[in-house]
């Protein structure tokens, strides 16, 4: 054991002593204390070394949200092995690069997911070792069974800056790049939230959203530091929503456009006021967010961070100072720097670098990657901003070359879209960028080179959507037979949207 480790797993031992006999997770009718959330922990990570799962392997889980999918998290910290989730919204293919990014010994899925786990299982894979059910699969291990081990597992004394968990995010090499995060990550986010929030025992978050996003990873395992409660729901349903905030008293919960509007909407069909909601985290216009302040007594918080920063590194209760992401939180150190990592004054545009206990160790396997996005000694988030006399950080845009879309709070990367639609045989060149959106936030367009009457919109649409993630595909689409093009003979994509726009 290491003296100065602090784990995942640390974090559920200590709140099994704190807070035994409290709510941990409620779940489809099932509600576990935080003794009988240690005692399943601790027969799941029994059952994952009686396979021989060792520290520092991979499981990969491609799955919609569920008691194994959360508790695979807390086994795994316990025997040192990393979780790397899969967006369950991606195609076969996807899912397979993300798995040879892995290098996972393991592979577990649930029902909704199996056609996707067959295709991929298809692909030879050496060091996969094992494929996992949730909820039984004749082709696979059922999970339930690994319950059922009686022997004790072996603790493995992680280090703080262990990696627990891989959160995959900019496919700007085809592969989709991996956040490391460590245990020291998860610990410094969870801290972060509950001091700038006032987190503690008598909180409950409301977990709608899936389980390999960090939003969903940081609120449940603030729980677990505070000793509140995880209400967590399959899928996201913005009836089950109100009804468990009313219910079992949610006063947290995270969102992403159109969820809030939703879950306003269920609760004025309901006659609800969400009485017990608290604060509320995300992505949402300032009409929205006025909306939430009108109907409800809930505070939106509203900031600046990554899955790479493992959640937020500025906050601010909206509104308080309009039109920005807030200020500095208490665990980590922002910067702006130019293009030659020399700091700008106040007021000035420069791209936010990160340095702290929040930023990720790695991108896993990629060193040369890790190490240019580490120059300087700062992580370069690829984001722009400014900030003001008071601290107050105004967001300005991605750097051109990291430029990216969020619909609905996923990220979609131009590069990646314009890759897709350049192999159609009609096309001789496309741009692709996001425009504001009124229900998802944002909205992928794209602007496609080719002779007048050769496509349709849907035609390019629907070919998008059959090769990459169906929310990756362009919602309004543009045909030119010309596009702009530089000196170099490239798109010249600031001239395209402006036309555009």
């Amino acid at each position: 054991m290491i003296a100065h480790g602090y784990t995942i797993y640390d974090m559920l031992e200590r709140a099994s002593v704190m807070f035994g006999g409290r709510r941990a997770v409620v779940f489809e009718g099932t509600t576990l204390s935080y003794k009988e959330l240690l005692a399943r922990a601790d027969a799941l990570a029994a059952g994952l070394q009686d396979l021989g799962i060792a520290p520092g392997e991979r499981l990969c889980v491609l799955s919609q949200n569920n008691l194994e999918y959360f508790e695979l998290y807390l086994a795994s910290a316990k025997l040192g092995a990393i979780m790397y989730p899969v967006n369950w919204r991606l195609t076969a293919q996807e899912v397979g690069h993300v798995v040879t990014r892995a290098g996972p010994v393991a592979f577990v899925y649930d029902e909704s997911c199996a056609e996707v786990a067959k295709a991929c299982r298809a692909v030879e894979r050496p060091g996969l070792k094992h494929w996992l059910a949730i909820g039984g699969d004749d082709d696979a291990l059922d999970v339930a069974t690994l319950y059922e081990h009686d022997g004790a597992s072996t603790r493995h004394g992680a280090a703080q800056d262990d990696i627990s968990l891989v959160i995959s995010t900019a496919a700007v090499d085809v592969i989709p790049r991996g956040a490391a995060l460590t245990h020291g990550n998860i610990a410094a986010s969870g801290m972060q939230t509950m001091g700038l929030l006032g987190l503690n025992e008598t909180d409950a978050a409301l977990l709608p959203l899936p389980l390999f996003h960090i939003t969903a990873v940081g609120h449940a395992f603030a729980m677990i530091q505070c000793g509140g409660c995880i209400l967590l729901f399959r899928r996201f349903d913005a009836v089950a929503v109100v009804s468990a905030a009313d219910e079992l008293g949610g006063t947290l919960l995270g969102t992403f456009p159109p969820m809030l509007g939703s879950v306003l909407d269920a609760a004025k069909e309901s006659g609800s006021q969400l009485p017990h909601l608290r604060h509320v985290m995300g992505l949402e216009g300032p009409d929205m967010i006025a909306r939430l302040h009108e109907d409800t007594n809930a505070q939106f918080w509203t900031g600046f961070g990554q899955s790479e920063t493992s959640g937020f590194v500025t906050l601010q209760r909206a509104g308080e100072r309009a039109g920005t992401s807030g200020r500095i939180g208490p665990m980590a150190s922002v910067k702006l720097f130019d293009d030659d990592d020399n700091e700008v004054a106040v007021g000035e545009v420069g791209e936010i670098v990160v340095r702290g206990p929040l930023v990720m160790g790695e991108y896993f396997g990629q060193e040369d990657v890790t190490a240019h996005t580490f120059r300087s000694g700062w992580h370069h988030t690829g984001d722009r901003g400014k900030f003001d006399a008071d601290g107050y950080l105004t967001y300005a845009g991605r750097k051109p070359e990291k430029e990216l879309i969020k619909p609905g709070g996923e990220n979609v990367y131009p590069a990646e879209v314009e890759k897709i639609i350049d192999e159609m045989e009609a096309v001789r060149g496309c741009c692709v960028f996001g425009v504001p959106d009124e229900k998802w936030g944002e909205a992928v367009k794209a602007v496609v080179e080719t002779d007048e009457g050769t496509l349709s919109a849907d035609d390019v649409i629907e070919y998008v959507g059959s090769r990459i993630g169906r929310f990756k595909r362009p919602r309004i689409v543009a045909f030119s037979t010309a596009l702009p093009r530089g000196g170099d003979g490239k798109v010249d994509r600031e001239k395209v949207k402006a036309q555009n726009q």
